[in-house]
């Protein structure tokens, strides 16, 4: 891992760890500074740093795989397409270890594929729950039966066409974005996987 990833990546994971750096430093047997200046990039930390920085922060810096990492980061995008969201999960969990980016990047498509099922599980329920419910309400039985069949019938796909076509947009566009090394984005994405 080059830097400034690599500073990226020993800062994340300290902060994971509940770590200060001077704490990191005092389990490397460094200063504080060298700490400082890996995480902000200024210096490439030595063998043996890099070997305890891994050790404290339970972390194989030395496993880094970049060779493939630009058809990694397509496949992982356009997994997302498919709406599914065991196939990024496993692309991410197979190789977040050997590329900083595949880690952030598989985090917003994970990110983006909970916010999307979602909101597919809540569209399946508004329309067998809520429809139904709502006519059952307003309007006597026979003629909510019928109207409620009607009504299925003519937006029963609607909202999954429309989440279909976004979750297509979404995984084409940033694929293509981190083909040609551009920041990705995913709209409509909560953070749940941080």
């Amino acid at each position: 891992m080059n830097q400034p990833d690599l500073g990226l990546k020993v800062a994340e994971l300290r902060q994971q760890k509940g770590l200060t750096q001077e704490q990191l430093a005092a389990k490397c047997e460094v200063s504080p500074r060298t700490i400082q200046r890996i995480e902000s990039g200024e210096v490439d930390p030595r063998a043996y740093t890099l070997h305890c920085l891994g050790t404290a922060l339970d972390f194989d810096f030395g496993e880094e795989n970049t060779a493939n990492e630009s058809l990694w980061l397509a496949a992982l995008h356009l997994s997302s397409i498919l709406c599914i969201l065991f196939i990024p999960f496993l692309l991410w969990s197979w190789k977040k270890n050997q590329s900083y980016k595949i880690d952030q990047q598989g985090r917003l498509v994970l990110n983006f594929q909970i916010t999307m099922t979602l909101l597919l599980f809540g569209s399946a329920l508004c329309m067998l729950v809520g429809l139904p419910a709502m006519l059952l309400l307003t309007m006597n039985r026979e003629e909510a039966f019928r109207l409620l069949w009607q009504l299925l019938a003519l937006f029963s796909l609607f909202p999954f066409i429309l989440i279909g076509l976004f979750c297509t947009y979404q995984g084409v566009v940033n694929a293509v974005r981190a083909l040609s090394d551009k920041p990705v984005q995913y709209r409509l994405s909560i953070p749940f996987i941080k």
